[in-house]
């Protein structure tokens, strides 16, 4: 769409005092995920420029994500968001090859601090926990961590490169607790698949990963004490062709309307 000049300058304008205002990162008990400045913005349509949107998200925003496009889409007529979904590593690696996208949302910070040189100061957007999971009605009685180290178990985990198999292996290796899993997966939505399909009999997730198959799989809880925090940061990317755009739909992800989207997902707050 073709803006006058005078609109071009009062969506800039709006857009701008609208990032202003300064987001808090809400401290993790993973020493892993420091605080990550970012701006916050109400991303009301007024303000936002109309665009094709491409968005990186980490695996485990699969769901929450197509939620919150569908409202983004809604309240912003005239624009688009296309997602791309898969490991951080994964999505990490298509920006330093430099695929085209506008937004970045990882399921940790260092995967986002790799690509720093091609972002935005990144916001922390949502927070997350481990679970157990395991095959409805937990038919091999899972009930602590422990228990995943029982060779008869088939457990699967995501693999060492990969958000989630950083933080199994924080937790599992704090707890001095020894695993063999049968695999270990590109990213923690394939860990919970197997699980669904009965080709692993339990894996570590995220909460709203087994929260979002909760017909399909039970979650075992982990105490917080023995658990790890998932900070997931949101940037967008300096070569976007779209950056008003790009920057309306981050500030939107902390906005009442972003935050409610998540949380109602089981997301914790940033």
């Amino acid at each position: 769409m073709t803006f006058t000049v005078t609109r071009r300058r009062a969506a800039a304008a709006a857009l701008t005092a609208a990032l202003l205002v300064p987001l808090a990162a809400c401290s993790s008990n993973d020493d892993t995920d420091k605080g990550t400045g970012g701006s916050t913005a109400s991303g009301s349509a007024s303000a936002a420029p109309k665009a094709d949107l491409t968005v990186l998200a980490a695996a485990s925003l699969t769901d929450v994500f197509k939620t919150a496009g569908a409202a983004y889409e809604k309240s912003h007529p005239g624009t688009k968001l296309t997602f791309s979904f898969a490991g951080s590593q994964e999505l990490v690696a298509q920006v330093s090859q430099g695929s085209p996208a506008d937004v970045l949302v990882t399921a940790d910070t260092k995967s986002m601090d790799k690509v720093k040189a091609e972002t935005s100061t990144p916001a922390i957007i949502a927070k997350n926990r481990l679970v157990i999971a395991t095959g409805k009605g937990n038919p091999f009685k899972v009930d602590e961590l422990k228990d995943l180290a029982d060779t008869k178990l088939k457990v699967v985990l995501a693999a060492p490169e990969v958000p989630a198999g950083k933080y199994s292996k924080k937790i599992l290796d704090a707890q001095k607790i020894t695993v063999k899993p049968v695999s270990q997966e590109p990213n923690v939505r394939a860990v919970l698949s197997k699980v669904e399909l009965g080709e692993a009999d339990a894996g570590l997730v995220y909460k709203t990963d087994a929260e979002s198959a909760e017909d399909k799989v039970d979650a075992v809880e982990i105490p917080d004490a023995q658990n790890a925090v998932a900070s997931y940061p949101a940037a967008t990317l300096k070569d976007s062709k779209n950056a008003g755009a790009a920057a309306a739909f981050v500030a939107w992800l902390s906005s009442p309307e972003g935050q409610k989207i998540l949380q109602d997902a089981g997301f914790q707050k940033p």
